[in-house]
């Protein structure tokens, strides 16, 4: 625990020993973790992490669990794509694509809760709990069952049925409520002050959020160590947006890169897009919206990292941008037809937000960029499914497969 300071009021600055708070008693300001970067500085090395396992814990040093036991699935390590063929239908020459559909419960989440998780056993909690749009209910599912721990998820009810199935075989106590996410999430901080349980993204959100900061930290380590020019995050409550800033930021501090930040480009559905809107009105004042998307996933209409994202944008001459339903649908279909990877509507509005900010000529042709995929496409499959091809049906002939060819393809030529 060396590397730890406690928790700091992003607010005010007034400190905390490391405790299940979220939140500062001075000025109601969210608390984040503080770490000794001096010490780290001298103690870390890149060689030291690429000898560390294939999980987010080979940056054990970067997290709040110092030496603790850790609650871990195999999360993170995932795949950094160049995605050539989407690239060049976009003009855009080093283009990539960081594939976290792969993760333990197909999402992003896991990471973020791996270090939660560890962090609620460490300080006594005998059941973890989460509001949800529907991947962190499943992570934090997970993750309950392989430490054992009694769990209760909230949800909105409504939710897609492939992503209520993928919490429900963990086990957990699940609980659909009737409204949003926003209604779900004001419940329960009440539920999380009455019967102390250990809510992840609640009373562990400082510790929480700092597992976002991995996507940031295998960018770098894949790119040979070094910060991509552009990122482009799909975005709800801003957590993973700010993280991920924060996460090149500190390995630039830490000496494992040279200086250098991204720009941060957020991407929002446009049924839900308080932090674009605010964006594109040049004000730093989120004004909360009823969520009317397809991207469950991102349908937070008052986010709580939303300032901080705007911030964040200004800092980095970053970008933001929007798209409809449509969009969200073609976005979804273009990477899985290009580069092989079929997203969630989350990675469906990262793909059409780049898109649009190729066509409008905001992005360099020759910059490295990342866009982040952040969910399985298997999480929302009603999303695409009524769009596809639908397959052709014949009889077991070869008569009526040739018959069904338009046109007949020439034949290969026979093997000498």
């Amino acid at each position: 625990m060396e590397y730890l300071k406690g928790l700091v009021c992003r607010e005010c600055g007034e400190t905390y020993d490391l405790a299940p708070l979220h939140v500062c008693d001075l000025c109601l300001g969210p608390l984040e973790v503080a770490y000794d970067y001096a010490a780290l500085r001298r103690d870390i090395s890149r060689e030291e992490i690429e000898r560390g396992p294939q999980t987010v814990w080979r940056y054990r040093k970067l997290l709040p669990a110092g030496d603790r036991p850790v609650v871990d699935i195999q999360t993170g390590c995932t795949p950094l794509l160049r995605a050539d063929n989407l690239g060049r239908l976009l003009g855009l020459r080093n283009l990539y694509v960081k594939n976290d559909t792969v993760n333990p419960t197909f999402s992003f989440k896991d990471r973020p809760v791996t270090v939660a998780a560890t962090m609620a056993r460490a300080f006594g909690f005998t059941t973890l709990a989460c509001s949800s749009t529907g991947n962190l209910a499943a992570a934090v599912a997970a993750h309950a069952a392989k430490a054992q721990m009694a769990c209760v998820v909230f949800i909105p009810a409504g939710l897609e049925p492939s992503k209520v199935t993928n919490i429900r075989v963990y086990g957990p106590s699940l609980v659909a409520l009737r409204g949003n996410y926003d209604d779900v999430n004001r419940l329960c901080a009440e539920i999380a002050d009455r019967y102390g349980w250990a809510f992840a993204n609640i009373n562990l959100r400082p510790y929480y959020a700092e597992g976002s900061k991995t996507l940031a930290f295998e960018v770098a380590e894949q790119l040979g160590w070094r910060t991509p020019d552009t990122v482009v995050v799909p975005t709800a409550s801003g957590a993973m947006f700010t993280k991920i800033a924060r996460g090149f930021e500190e390995l630039v501090e830490v000496g494992l890169i040279p200086a250098g930040r991204p720009r941060m480009g957020l991407a929002q559905a446009a049924g839900c897009s308080p932090i674009v809107t605010a964006h594109e009105a040049n004000t730093m004042s989120i004004r909360p919206v009823k969520p009317s998307t397809i991207a469950k996933s991102l349908a937070i209409g008052n986010p709580a990292d939303g300032y901080y994202c705007l911030k964040t944008i200004r800092e980095t001459n970053g970008l933001a941008g929007s798209v409809t339903d449509d969009e969200i649908v073609d976005g979804m279909q273009l990477l899985a037809r290009t580069e092989g990877i079929f997203a969630e509507t989350a990675g469906g509005v990262s793909i059409g937000v780049l898109k649009k900010m190729a066509e409008a000529g905001v992005l360099d042709p020759d910059e490295t960029i990342v866009v982040y995929v952040t969910g399985n496409g298997l999480k929302t499959p009603e999303a695409v499914s009524d769009v596809l091809e639908a397959p052709i049906t014949i009889d077991a002939s070869m008569e009526a497969f040739e018959s069904s060819l338009h046109p007949r393809p020439e034949p290969e030529p026979a093997l000498p």
